[in-house]
């Protein structure tokens, strides 16, 4: 894989997870800018002879380089503010799951659907196909329709674990006692990968999370087949 590439994103596969790209993008030309300007600044300052042994106050320049960071501020607050609130927004979700962590895998449940419930356990490397990848391939699936709101109900049974996919821009930490939930719209087919993405223990790097995005008819009938 070229360098370039892994140190970029996922492809996303959900609207949050666009948003995010897009206000990263937007977050890193700002930055840029401001950095190409400072070291201008400061090369200019190093080769050029202009001094003012007597300048006491600069208050034109003082006003601007107080209200310019405050206005970059603002510029990268908006979309930021807008994005914070898609991602607890939650508006009628048509399927609900269940994912509750423990050491060292992840088990899951269909509220809606009677008895569909199991445990998701990383697949023993003896036992991949060739087209499988090791430390993140798993025996049972999570298997959710695309362009369909679903919302998902992270807990633990044990230590705190954080339930991740990157490819959704979705981080849901599952704490004992506690259920925190998220909103996932998966706009394509494909299958996804993830892992905990908090230290939870000696196994913390093998309990991989793996979503596969199918069609509205193929989950029925995985249901209908459970």
């Amino acid at each position: 894989m070229a360098t370039w590439k892994m140190l970029s994103f996922q492809d996303a596969v959900s609207p949050i997870m666009e948003h995010l790209i897009m206000f990263h993008d937007h977050t890193m030309m700002i930055l840029t800018m401001i950095t190409m300007t400072v070291l201008y600044m400061l090369v200019s300052i190093n080769f050029n002879k202009f001094n003012n042994r007597f300048l006491l106050e600069g208050q034109m320049i003082e006003l601007v380089w107080t209200i310019m960071p405050a206005f970059l501020l603002i510029i990268i607050a908006l979309p930021s503010l807008k994005i914070l609130y898609l991602l607890e927004e939650i508006n009628k979700p048509l399927i609900t799951m269940k994912a509750i962590g423990h050491q060292w895998y992840w088990s899951y449940e269909y509220s809606d659907f009677k008895k569909i419930e199991f445990d998701s356990y990383m697949k023993n490397p003896n036992t991949m196909l060739d087209n499988e990848y090791r430390l993140i391939e798993v025996d049972n699936r999570i298997i959710l329709p695309y362009n369909t709101k679903s919302r998902i109900l992270v807990t633990s049974f044990d230590v705190i674990h954080s339930w991740t996919i990157p490819a959704l821009g979705l981080k849901i930490d599952g704490t004992p006692g506690r259920i925190n939930q998220g909103s996932i719209i998966l706009t394509r087919p494909g299958i996804f990968y993830g892992q905990c993405s908090e230290i939870c223990g000696a196994n913390h790097s093998f309990m991989p999370i793996m979503l596969q995005s199918v069609s509205t008819n193929s989950f029925i009938s995985w249901v209908k087949n459970f």
